[in-house]
């Protein structure tokens, strides 16, 4: 326990922030293929679907995304028949509910109290082309952690006309092509940019949304406009329409070539810098630093007091310990010499 103690002054102590990134790619061959479908976990609510890295029994697997679909109901298609084994209206139901539910998180309510459906160029002010037809990836926070960094994120599809051939015909790139200076802030979920299918940025030609801090990508149903979507050949129209939210992500998987993304840890410190001036610290408190009152260091009554210095105590205004610190090598201290030491708190 520490007899003496220094006070820290206003400019002894500031703060820091440091983003860290890492690389996530995701295969199409996890998504569809590798495991024959055991990763890929569905329920009977028949509201989205779980994928994870490893058959979803496993007490290894890891979930990385879930994949569903909706329509706004301003959309043509949300008075269509339904052909699948569910109740036309129930299924009706929840691709709206979905959509409103995903809509009123990341893109908020108007000044009316109505949900703001998705825009496309994200000037939610100035009107204009919303996406009312819409495939959903939520990534799991144990990929994004605190968020995707901007102008990372890059998602290949098969667009092809074929179902069998999708992934070799025609694949598209979708990219937030300029994100790093344009990305929007008028989300109730924090930061988002455009998803662009071009090698640039182009006001207009946005296929979806990405939103950082939430890691939700929103894509537009129109990319896969004259595309067969399952193996019956139905239209992504029709398959919107016609087949449950589980129908639309198998076949959402089977046109997913891959998707990579850096992700964001944001690493928030106080640094404080411990100033031991020429006159301080040069005595231990150690017991064995005396003997019969003589300090054990000195060859001669001449010879300047010295000490090591290897810990760092951290105390409250009661003079309660609340951190320690300790050097990686012993620093030698005597009347001679002054130190800083860099004591970092991370959280």
């Amino acid at each position: 326990m520490a007899t003496t103690y220094k006070t820290f002054l206003n400019n002894d102590v500031t703060t820091t922030r440091t983003l860290l990134h890492e690389a996530i790619p995701i295969t199409g061959s996890i998504v569809s293929g590798t495991y024959a479908d055991a990763n890929i976990k569905t329920y009977t609510a028949d509201l989205f679907e779980g994928v994870y890295d490893y058959p979803y029994l496993s007490s290894s697997a890891n979930h990385i995304f879930d994949i569903t679909c909706g329509y706004s109901a301003a959309s043509a298609l949300s008075g269509a028949a339904n052909g699948d084994g569910i109740t036309s209206a129930q299924d009706i139901k929840n691709k709206i509910n979905m959509y409103n539910e995903m809509a009123k998180v990341l893109s908020g309510y108007d000044v009316t109290g109505a949900i703001q459906p998705f825009d496309q160029d994200g000037n939610i002010a100035a009107g204009g082309a919303k996406l009312k037809e819409i495939y959903v990836l939520n990534f799991a926070r144990l990929l994004t952690k605190d968020e995707i960094k901007k102008q990372t994120f890059s998602l290949q599809m098969g667009t092809g006309s074929q179902y069998s051939t999708a992934l070799t015909a025609s694949i598209k790139t979708i990219s937030d092509y300029g994100a790093t200076n344009e990305y929007r802030v008028n989300s109730p979920a924090g930061e988002y940019g455009i998803l662009y299918t071009a090698s640039a940025a182009v006001e207009g030609t946005g296929v979806g949304l990405l939103y950082y801090q939430a890691g939700v990508a929103i894509l537009t149903a129109s990319i896969f406009d004259l595309s067969e979507m399952d193996t019956a050949g139905n239209l992504v129209a029709a398959e919107l329409s016609g087949s449950s939210i589980t129908d639309n992500a198998n076949a959402f998987r089977h046109r997913f070539e891959n998707v990579s993304f850096n992700n964001t840890t944001e690493l928030n410190s106080t640094i404080y810098f411990c100033r031991v001036n020429h006159n301080e610290f040069n005595y231990s408190a150690n017991p064995t630093y005396l003997s019969q009152s003589q300090i054990v260091v000195k060859q001669q009554t001449t010879d300047a007091p010295v000490s090591f210095i290897t810990t760092v105590g951290m105390y409250s205004a009661d003079n309660e310990l609340l951190a320690v610190a300790k050097l990686s090598e012993p620093l030698k201290k005597d009347p001679n010499n002054e130190l800083i030491l860099r004591v970092r708190l991370d959280y």
